[in-house]
Parts: C-alpha cells; sequence; structure tokens
C-alpha cells in the first residue's frame, strides 16, 4: 500500500530543528541568499556547453515545488544524495523568466533524524474527520442496499479507511496534497448530490459510489512518505486496474450482490477519464458514467486553478504563469476587476513551448554569475 504518512506518529515525533524558510515565502526573500533544508523531488546530472555536468533539481516542502541548479563544485555533489532524500542547500534566490529559481552554492544529505517529514508534504487545511463523517451522511441516505453495502465494506476496512483519509487524489495535476483524495471525493459528492437534483433521471446510488471508487485505487497507486510519487504497482497496473480489483474482493463479501449492477460499477470505474487519449479502456456510455466523468474533469479543473493562483499569491499581476495541466495561463478575475484597465489588459506570459521548457540559464562568465565561492564569501561562514 503506497500509505505511509501517520498524522499522529509526526505529533508522536521527538522534537528536531525547525524549518524556517518556506517556499511560499519566496518573495519576501528574492534576490537573496537562503540557508533552508527541502525533499529532492527530483535530480538530472546534464551537461553544460563546456562538457562539464551541472545538477538540476526540484525541490519541494509543504507549500510547493521550485527549480534549483548548482553550477560549480558539482563533482562533489553528485553521489551525495539521491531523489526523494532530504538536503539543507545554501544559495541565491532569484526570478527567472518571472520564476523564482535557486542558484545552489553548498548542499549536503539529511538524516530522517534532522527533519520533520510534516514540513515536506502538502496537507489539506480541511478537517480530516469532518470530511470523513460528510462522506459516511451521504453513504448513510443510499437506498439500494447492495451499493451502501459495498461502499460501507470500504469504509468499514480499518486499512483501506486510513489510507483513503490520507492519500492524495494526484502526484500533481490537482489535489496533490495528504488527505487530497478524501477532500476531492467530497466535493465531487456534493456536486453529484446536486446533479442528482436535476436530472431526476440519474440513479443517486451508482452515481455516487462511482465517485467514492472512482479513484481509490490510489491509495495503492501512490507513494507519499517523501514526495508523492508512483509505487511499482501503480507504474506497472494503473489505478483503474487496481480498483476493479479492489472492487471484485469486496463485491465477494457482499451477498446477493447483482451482476448486472456489478457491471455498471466497473463501467463507471474503467470510463471516468472520459476520452481513450487520457486512458479510459471506455467511453463513458450511460448517463450516471457521464456525469462522474465531467463533474471529476471540473472538480479538479477546478482544483488546479485554486492551487494556482495560491502559488502565484504575492504576484501583481492579473495573469499567471502558464499552467502545465491546463495549457494555458489563468486569469484573476479578482484581481482584474480591482486593477485600472491598461495594467490589467497586459499580459506577460511565455507562449507554452517556451514556458513549459524554461529553464534557468547557464552562465557564461564570472561577470554573468557569481562564482559559489564570492557568493559564500559574501553571504558569510555559515555552516550548512
Amino acid at each position: 500500500m503506497g500509505f505511509t504518512y501517520s498524522p499522529v506518529a509526526h505529533e508522536l515525533k521527538t522534537k528536531r530543528p525547525m524549518k524556517v524558510f518556506f517556499l511560499a515565502d519566496c518573495a519576501q526573500h528574492e534576490n537573496k541568499v537562503i540557508t533552508s533544508s527541502f525533499v529532492v523531488v527530483s535530480k538530472q546530472v546534464k551537461p553544460k556547453k563546456t562538457g562539464d555536468p551541472y545538477l538540476a533539481l526540484t525541490l519541494g516542502d509543504r507549500t510547493g515545488q521550485l527549480e534549483a541548479k548548482m553550477w560549480d563544485n558539482v563533482e562533489d555533489a553528485l553521489n551525495a544524495f539521491e531523489q526523494d532524500d532530504f538536503i539543507k542547500i545554501k544559495g541565491l534566490l532569484n526570478k527567472y523568466k518571472n520564476r523564482f529559481q535557486i542558484t545552489i552554492h553548498k548542499l549536503r544529505r539529511l538524516g530522517d533524524s534532522e527533519v520533520d517529514f510534516a514540513d515536506y508534504l502538502p496537507k489539506t487545511t480541511k478537517d480530516i474527520g469532518e470530511l470523513w463523517q460528510t462522506l459516511a451522511g451521504f453513504v448513510a441516505t443510499f437506498q439500494d442496499p447492495s451499493l451502501k453495502a459495498l461502499v460501507e465494506a470500504f469504509m468499514g476496512d480499518p486499512d483501506i479507511a486510513e489510507a483513503y483519509r490520507t492519500a492524495p487524489a494526484a502526484k500533481t495535476l490537482h489535489h496533490a496534497y495528504i488527505g487530497g483524495l478524501l477532500d476531492h471525493v467530497v466535493s465531487l459528492f456534493r456536486s453529484c448530490d446536486l446533479m442528482c437534483r436535476n436530472y431526476p433521471q440519474i440513479n443517486r446510488d451508482l452515481l455516487l459510489t462511482g465517485a467514492f471508487l472512482h479513484d481509490i485505487g490510489k491509495i495503492h497507486e501512490l507513494a507519499y512518505n517523501r514526495s508523492f510519487s508512483y509505487t511499482t504497482r501503480g507504474q506497472l497496473l494503473g489505478h483503474m486496474v487496481i480498483e476493479l480489483e479492489m472492487v471484485h474482493a469486496k463485491i465477494a463479501q457482499v451477498p446477493g450482490f447483482p451482476s448486472e449492477l456489478k457491471t455498471l460499477v466497473e463501467h463507471l470505474i474503467i470510463s471516468h477519464h472520459g476520452q481513450y487519449e487520457f486512458g479510459s479502456p471506455k467511453l463513458p456510455m450511460f448517463p450516471e458514467a457521464l456525469v462522474l466523468h465531467y463533474l471529476d474533469d471540473l472538480d479538479s479543473k477546478m482544483e488546479s486553478m485554486r492551487a494556482h493562483f495560491a502559488r502565484e499569491v504575492c504576484s501583481e499581476g492579473v495573469w499567471t504563469g502558464y499552467n502545465p495541466s491546463l495549457a494555458r495561463p489563468l486569469l484573476n478575475t479578482a484581481k482584474f476587476l480591482e486593477k485600472k484597465p491598461a495594467v490589467a489588459d497586459a499580459i506577460s506570459v511565455e507562449a507554452p513551448e517556451t514556458q513549459a521548457s524554461a529553464t534557468m540559464a547557464e552562465p557564461e562568465s564570472s561577470e554573468q554569475s557569481p562564482s559559489t565561492d564570492s557568493m559564500a564569501a559574501a553571504a558569510g561562514p555559515e555552516k550548512i
């Protein structure tokens, strides 16, 4: 199971060094040398124009992710850490093409005893217990005894319930935080309930069952003890195949579960991505499956927008940077309505192909990019 995060364990942890700087604080530290710790979300070794290697990293903490480059003294750092390790870095924080990035001067790997895991994985700000009770309240209104028994069999399984309450809904695209799966499904339940009032021909119990089960395989597909990544099983099978296995196992525990209902539940799972190019083996072929697909897609996109605005809360412009998952920049309507038209209409967003591939430019001379030694000296002899 991908589940490894334990809020209780974090509360009972021994005292560890406090992480003071978080990525959400970048705007207050622009053009300053910072010293802080991060989890290594990705690590790549790339060649400079000279052929010498440099490090291209994605660093993360619970408030977001940021690109970082290490140009000098790379040989000493190449084998000092790996992806998913925690590292402490000292480097210059500045903007490149309107994005914050760090030029690393020094780094070292941290041991698990030196970090508080809760500092590095984002977590829902909502109350997990209340979300779970909201879910249970919806299930209590089911009229179909077989579907009600099926969902309650999942909710009554301690291992599944614990993981369901904690898992993210995705690796990066939407609800990518601890508790994200539950947050997403509760939101989806509310939308499904409203839709059923507008379209009374929809089988409400069937639609809500599909909403509960459509991403439940994420508890096995994703690992999230240090950063969000795929388990080997998740990478090889994907969450829909895993979900079918889980559903078959639970249906076997529900006496007399109708075979026709089983087929409908299976179709809800395998069609919820909506299109073949998005990984659906089948297109939605009955009303509940179609509604599930569109509401799931809507909820994920709305969360992607919310998170994107939150990441750029310190930006003064009304347009955000390019959002890769939505393939567009976003307009902050609240800021737009407050700004003067001349300012509001200015869009400083790069073309998708440029923005998506933007990286910190390689320094061509010491005049353009201060050396590691000179920057470290300017910042003082602080040990990292």
